[in-house]
């Protein structure tokens, strides 16, 4: 893998990251629980296992998804959790191409059995499900520019201070609340706010920690922060809501699991390595790792 590239190449080729920032931003569709189409294709740990396939929906977005035009295999950390659930199942892993926008309504349709890394909010489970146990957690972070060194919120909450945030995002709505003083600038999409950040307009980009540690291994500037007071997330995993609610649970089993012993940090780390980045100059996915 080529480890030096030109910023307006990586500014250009950050484009997935697009795909991570629309999974936080993406609006739900909200229809009745349980529908028709889901029921029929299966949404309950029999079917899949009878199937023998663990249909998982891929969005391009990293870390959580990659795909690799040359080979044409999917990586990221769901994908790698995919996997994972699938091995246990003694099932195969399949992958099923959809949006960050469409995937809900996908899930309803019963294209596929699971999304990971889709955050469980109100709006979505109305239409689809999420286990109990949360998959991995982010904290809202801020990748500084060179010579900007500041540690908390409050060091950020001055006019003089500007920062950008992808317009209409979570990260958008909580900086509006915790920066009021800043001077915040908002983009339409996380490729011009990379654009603003290269072209020196920018103090600081502020998004969730893993999408902005994969802007810093592009764009080879800047350090990423977790500012304090923390400002913490779960992700979840979205299936079908249907009655037979034995494939949510045992999920929910499966990802705790995974959580507690180590194993979601490691396939995270596992696919930082594989892009060239280094794991342990980024904030890990476990939260009790992250300092107080």
């Amino acid at each position: 893998m080529t480890e030096q590239v030109g910023s307006r190449r990586a500014f250009l080729t950050a484009g997935s990251l697009a795909g991570a920032t629309a999974a936080l931003a993406a609006s739900s569709v909200v229809a009745t629980p349980g529908s028709a189409l889901a029921q029929e294709a299966g949404g309950s740990l029999k079917a899949i296992r009878d199937r023998g396939e663990l249909r998982i929906g891929v969005a391009p977005g990293e870390p959580w998804f990659y795909k690799d035009q040359r080979s044409g295999e999917w990586y990221g950390l769901g994908w790698g959790l995919g996997v994972a659930v699938a091995k246990e199942l003694g099932v195969k892993p399949v992958p099923v191409e959809t949006t960050w926008g469409n995937a809900v309504a996908a899930l309803q349709a019963g294209q596929f059995d699971v999304m990971f890394t889709m955050d469980a909010t109100p709006q979505r489970a109305l239409a689809v499900d999420f286990p109990v146990q949360p998959m991995f957690w982010y904290a809202q972070g801020v990748l500084l520019a060179d010579g900007v060194s500041v540690t908390s919120w409050e060091e950020m909450n001055k006019p003089e201070f500007r920062i950008g945030v992808v317009l209409g995002t979570s990260p958008d709505r909580d900086i509006t609340v915790r920066l009021p003083k800043a001077t915040i600038e908002r983009f339409p999409s996380a490729d011009e706010t990379g654009a603003a950040f290269i072209a020196g307009r920018m103090d600081g980009v502020s998004l969730f920690h893993p999408a902005l540690v994969m802007l810093q291994s592009r764009l080879k500037r800047g350090k990423v922060i977790l500012p304090q007071p923390l400002r913490e997330s779960p992700s979840s995993a979205a299936v079908p809501n249907v009655a037979d609610k034995s494939w949510r649970d045992w999920l929910g089993v499966c990802l705790g699991y995974f959580y507690a012993t180590g194993q979601t940090q490691k396939i995270f780390e596992d696919y930082l390595a594989f892009r060239g980045i280094d794991p342990a100059a980024t904030p890990a996915i476990m939260r009790e790792r992250w300092k107080s």
